[in-house]
């Protein structure tokens, strides 16, 4: 079996060590003899190299390079990811990515950068008004199927207020930290088999089974099959775990 992993803009948003969750998928794939090729999708990257693609990955960023990226997403990139997330292909929105994915994001200073709607929320930031949000955070999946009652650790630093719309699902619940806006107690949306979500961290190293879920489900929308991945001796990453969460 064969994955093709789109990164995008790695050289404008791969903040806070999240490149390490495209070495998480990689490294997972390549041990259970999975053939896996990390695509860089690039400002320049043709949109017909996206639609090869069987998992999606967009990390975090700065406000700055995220006005960068956000023309060419909103125009180019972002509708064809649109119509791939309704396709059910998996894909993982960090940070400013998650903000990104929403209609608009919000920053301090300057006007509003839209966004393509790929998921239905809007991000705010409120500047001097609210402190930041950052810090470790452990929470709980509450709506995905496979996953829910499990926990996730990682760590969230950002200034923006996520708010979801009245039909879009919160990933999960938060245990110990802020989530979206520090108010209404969830953190991150799931869409089909999309994800959105403040966790750095990263969150696919510290959390094996978030991971497994991406590979394994975009295994079985190429493939057209059921798939049951080959466990992997996660002992050392589940001890990791394990000690954040009751840190927390």
């Amino acid at each position: 079996m064969k994955l093709k992993i789109a990164w995008l803009y790695r050289d404008l948003m791969s903040t806070y060590g999240d490149r390490g969750n495209i070495i998480c998928l990689t490294q997972r794939c390549q041990i259970r003899h999975i053939d896996v090729e990390v695509k860089n999708i690039t400002l320049e990257t043709s949109v017909k190299e996206l639609n090869k693609c069987d998992v999606i990955f967009m990390g975090g960023a700065q406000d700055r390079q995220q006005k960068l990226a956000g023309g060419d997403f909103l125009k180019n990139k972002g509708p064809v990811i649109k119509k791939m997330v309704e396709e059910n292909i998996p894909s993982l929105f960090v940070c400013a990515a998650y903000q990104a994915v929403g209609h608009y994001y919000r920053p301090y200073k300057g006007a509003d950068i839209p966004g393509p709607g790929i998921l239905d929320l809007t991000t705010k930031h409120l500047g001097d008004q609210a402190k930041r949000l950052i810090g470790d955070i452990s929470a709980e999946i509450i709506n995905i199927k496979e996953l829910n009652g499990k926990t996730i650790v990682g760590f969230e630093n950002h200034g923006g207020r996520t708010s979801l719309g009245a039909k879009l699902k919160p990933f999960a619940k938060v245990i110990k930290g802020f989530g979206n806006n520090g108010e209404d107690g969830y953190e991150g949306a799931v869409y089909k088999n999309a994800i959105g979500s403040y966790f750095h961290g990263p969150i696919l190293s510290k959390n094996p089974h978030l991971a497994d879920w991406l590979i394994g489900c975009a295994l079985e929308i190429k493939y057209q099959k059921d798939v049951e991945l080959e466990p992997l001796d996660d002992e050392l990453e589940w001890k990791a775990h394990d000690f954040m969460l009751k840190r927390l």
